[in-house]
């Protein structure tokens, strides 16, 4: 008998794998490429980072987008929530979200949908495809020693 959670035990009835869950949230989204997303940035739309700060030490950044780690972004743009952004404008607001390399962002903006953003999508290809497209980067910087 297979242990529960051992690899090859057989996944629960209402269980979906991760590339099943990662499809059924980019069927709903209107991903944009890197020019898209710039041109989008450029006529108002808020670019959102919610790679950590390690990631972004080491990879570099977006100068002018919101760096909002992916494990608060629902309460940081959910226009009820007491912990929201003041960038957080509302349920319209055209939020762009954007990862290393477009996986976890698809996911993040499925998620702001649920809770009502209905503009919101992500970045395809994430920061990667960004940067390697030629568009405005700053290096990342080290995050300050432990002490």
């Amino acid at each position: 008998m297979t242990a529960p959670g051992a690899p090859g035990a057989a996944r629960p009835a209402a269980g979906r794998s991760i590339g099943e869950v990662l499809g059924a949230a980019r069927q709903r989204l209107h991903r944009l490429g890197p020019a898209e997303a710039f041109e989008a940035v450029r006529g108002g739309a808020l670019l959102v980072d919610i790679r950590p700060q390690g990631q972004r030490a080491a990879e570099g950044v977006v100068p002018g987008a919101l760096h909002v780690e992916r494990n608060v972004l629902e309460w940081r743009f959910d226009p009820g929530s007491e912990a929201r952004l003041p960038q957080a404008t509302g349920y319209h607001q055209h939020v762009i979200v954007m990862c290393s390399q477009g996986y976890a962002s698809s996911l993040a903006a499925a998620s702001l949908q649920d809770i009502g953003l209905v503009s919101a999508t992500d970045l395809a290809g994430g920061f990667r495809a960004w940067a390697q497209a030629g568009l405005p980067c700053q290096p990342g910087t080290a995050p300050p020693a432990a002490g």
